[in-house]
């Protein structure tokens, strides 16, 4: 981006690419562990393919990284469930019996 200020935007590929380069593992590795070829991996590196849910899933419990991020960029809060889902409100405290 040539603008100042501007935040730069990943893709989801970005982040699929980010996930495996930090945990250290390959694109074949990836592709081993999905039993896809290491061409879909970089066809989904690349947003080239869109990746299925299921994938997703998989590569966030290979590479240790939050769901939700992949699927959104968002990073999940204490406020969630940790997943990026928020939590349903709910009160522990007893009400008084009138």
């Amino acid at each position: 981006m040539t603008e100042t200020g501007l935040i730069p935007s990943w893709t989801q590929g970005d982040r699929l690419g980010k996930a495996l380069r930090s945990q250290g593992i390959t694109n074949q590795e990836m592709a081993d562990y999905l039993g896809v070829s290491r061409n879909t991996i970089t066809n989904y590196i690349h947003d080239n393919r869109k990746v299925p849910l299921g994938t997703l899933r998989l590569w966030a419990m290979r590479t240790g990284v939050p769901l939700a991020w992949l699927e959104t960029g968002v990073a999940p809060t204490e406020d969630d469930g940790g997943d990026g889902t928020a939590l349903p409100w709910i009160d522990s405290n007893d009400q008084p019996a009138d």
